[in-house]
């Protein structure tokens, strides 16, 4: 018997913010960066559908600060411009 072990799934963010680079890090969680690279955070979404929850990267990027959880994956996405 042969196993196979699949990767995870990575998927798009389903909005697409303006000024805001959006990209996948594992299923349900994405990085939030600007668009010369500076990371601004993570965006995961719990559950299926949502909520969606956003957290700040802060101090040099050594704490995280929660930002909120939001229904819509476009208004999570807003709260970093």
């Amino acid at each position: 018997m042969t196993t196979t072990l699949l990767a995870p799934i990575r998927e798009s963010f389903p909005a697409v913010p303006a000024g805001l680079t959006i990209a996948p890090v594992a299923p349900a969680l994405w990085r939030v960066s600007r668009p010369d690279g500076a990371v601004l955070g993570h965006i995961e979404r719990r559950g299926t559908g949502g909520p969606y929850a956003a957290r700040r990267l802060v101090s040099g990027g050594v704490r995280w600060m929660e930002l909120g959880e939001f229904w819509s994956p476009g208004d999570a996405a807003d709260c970093f411009r």
